[in-house]
């Protein structure tokens, strides 16, 4: 998941994989670069002391095999051992004294340039200066051999050393550096899964996300904690989103009969007139009421007269189409909304069709049976109101008047649909 943009006129804030492996990346090149200066210099110490040590040791040799030639004062014979010996040594320069300090031989490396810059600075430091080291005869000293060391070859294995060293370091930095890659990974997308399912949760409402496992125990815990608390917000929204029906559904609907209340149905009325006026329809409203629900209701008790609301709101939903509302509207009082007619005259086919349902008895709690007849007012929009409240008057006028007529038998608002068409 990518970082999200910062609002305009914020600060910018690094995300955590770049602030880690920053920090990673300076340990990691903080601790290469401390062990290659430790070694280097752990090195060098050592060279040096093998270089001090080495040289000597050869001067010792010299010394001893020079003995006889340095009791004879033999100049020629000086000069050749010491030119054999030296030359197969690292040995940069050998003269040998006498007794009296006086030079009897002296030995240079041919051939070999002269070191400048940093080799020459390393050579110094290596060679540490001349060894005079005392030419013995019979526990007596007669003479001095001077020797000084010949760096380069001990600067050659530092340089292949100091390489062979270098190369080891980049591979360790190299495998520092993917193995602390990996293991931000293993740190930085956890949370960033958890970052995702929040943001998910927060701007979606989807409580059904959930993290996935992570390779370590911390986060893994906090994982399975997070996708605990999102179970339990996915409970309570159900559980919310099931009380919030519950409630609309009993705001809008009739608690005994479950048809529709009076406001639900008035609401439904206003956008069945909207769009009968803007597609150029007709639309009827039956007004219908119990002509006996009183007497049924004292005679038998008020269990059989809820029995018999329940039965006619049953009845009368049966007479209509699927796309038919009706409504409680009142004790005794209901109201169908006929949406969509293709004549005006087809209301008039609904209320008879209502009329002959309820002319079959209807079976009380306490085995008898009663009738319960319908007096029924018809309107349609827009032949007897333009508006809603005015065309549910209307239509509630008309059930008067057939109740006044007879009862059990429908009437039209004025004009009369019967007269009219």
């Amino acid at each position: 998941m990518s970082a999200r943009k910062p609002a305009p006129g914020t600060l910018a804030r690094p995300t955590l994989y770049s602030v880690l492996r920053r920090i990673h990346l300076g340990v990691a090149l903080i601790a290469v670069f401390t062990a290659g200066v430790s070694l280097t210099a752990l090195g060098m110490t050592a060279l040096r002391v093998y270089a001090d040590h080495n040289v000597r040791l050869v001067a010792r040799s010299i010394a001893y095999t020079l003995e006889a030639p340095v009791v004879f004062h033999d100049q020629a014979a000086t000069g050749e051992t010491l030119a054999v010996i030296a030359a197969s040594e690292d040995i940069a320069c050998a003269t040998v004294y006498d007794r009296d300090n006086r030079m009897l031989a002296e030995w240079r490396r041919p051939g070999q340039p002269q070191l400048t810059g940093l080799r020459h600075a390393l050579g110094e430091w290596l060679s540490m200066g001349a060894v005079d080291q005392p030419i013995l005869h019979q526990a007596q000293q007669v003479g001095v051999l001077r020797v000084s060391g010949d760096p380069r070859n001990l600067l050659h294995f530092l340089l292949q050393g100091a390489l062979g060293l270098l190369g080891c370091l980049l591979l360790t930095a190299v495998g520092a550096h993917y193995l602390a890659s990996r293991l931000l990974v293993q740190i930085v997308e956890p949370l960033r899964n958890l970052m995702r399912v929040a943001h998910a949760v927060r701007s979606e409402r989807d409580f059904a996300q959930r993290t996935p496992p992570a390779s370590i125990e911390e986060l893994n815990a906090l994982s399975e904690d997070f996708n605990g608390l999102l179970d339990e917000l996915q409970t309570w929204q159900n559980q919310l989103q099931h009380e919030n029906r519950s409630l609309a559904h009993r705001a809008n609907h009739d608690a005994l009969t479950g048809l529709l209340n009076r406001a639900a149905f008035v609401e439904a009325l206003e956008r069945a007139v909207r769009h009968a006026a803007a597609n150029d329809e007709y639309a009827a409203v039956l007004y219908l009421d119990s002509d006996d629900f009183k007497r049924i209701n004292d005679h038998h008790g008020h269990a059989a007269g809820d029995a018999v609301l329940v039965a006619v709101a049953q009845r009368i939903r049966a007479s209509l189409r699927a796309g038919d509302t009706v409504a409680r509207i009142g004790g005794d009082e209901f109201a169908v909304l006929v949406a969509a007619l293709r004549a005006p005259r087809d209301a008039i086919h609904i209320a008879e069709h209502i009329l002959q349902a309820m002319a079959a008895p209807i079976a009380l709690p306490d085995g008898s049976t009663v009738r319960a007849s319908l007096s029924i007012g018809l309107a349609v929009f827009p032949f007897h109101a333009q508006g809603s409240q005015a065309l549910l008057h209307a239509a509630d006028a008309a059930m008067y008047g057939a109740k006044r007529r007879s009862g059990a038998i429908w009437q039209s608002a004025e004009p009369r649909l019967d007269d009219t068409l």
